[in-house]
């Protein structure tokens, strides 16, 4: 295979997928919005993403109330799925994983049980992925705010906003 087409090959896939990759996960398909919404919003060199579930092959993986139905470890695994799922929306909406600067900021709702104090701890689910994935530029700052109820139950819900490059300075696969 010639150089110019395994260059083509390998810029199809970003570094930040590779990165995924290595680190055991793969992106699923960006869910569609379940109500009137978009799923992102790009603007003055950010990406707002707007809240995204714990949702597999079009189904909530997980659901019920963190601290009742759902355990602290399921809502950490949860909340991964969550920005799994913000990044899907990030390269359907970039074309390219690799525009992403950094994560400014992530703001995290746990469905959480009455006497559920911890959501600091399962939205780390969240915070720790995109620091493994990004290093230093995966570091931001958050909120991990506790709610009585979440879209069809699901136990976690996940917003982020990227700083993002312009499409032209996108760096080469």
């Amino acid at each position: 295979m010639g150089e110019a087409v395994l260059g083509e090959a390998r810029s199809a896939v970003s570094h930040v997928e590779e990165r995924l990759h290595a680190l055991g996960f793969s992106l699923p398909a960006a869910p569609p919005p379940i109500a009137t919404f978009v799923p992102a919003v790009e603007a003055g060199g950010l990406l707002f993403i707007s809240g995204q579930g714990p949702i597999s092959m079009g189904e909530a993986a997980f659901v019920g109330r963190v601290g009742q139905a759902v355990t602290k470890s399921e809502g950490y695994e949860a909340a991964r799925l969550c920005v799994l799922n913000c990044l899907a929306v990030a390269r359907d909406t970039l074309g390219s994983l690799n525009r992403i600067e950094r994560v400014v900021h992530l703001r995290g709702f746990v469905n959480s049980a009455n006497t559920f104090y911890d959501q600091p701890a399962i939205i780390n689910g969240a915070s720790d992925l995109l620091v493994d994935l990004f290093g230093e530029n995966g570091q931001h700052a958050r909120a991990a705010l506790g709610v009585s109820s979440l879209p069809g139950n699901i136990p976690v819900e996940i917003e982020m906003i990227l700083a993002v490059r312009p499409a032209k300075d996108q760096p080469d696969g």
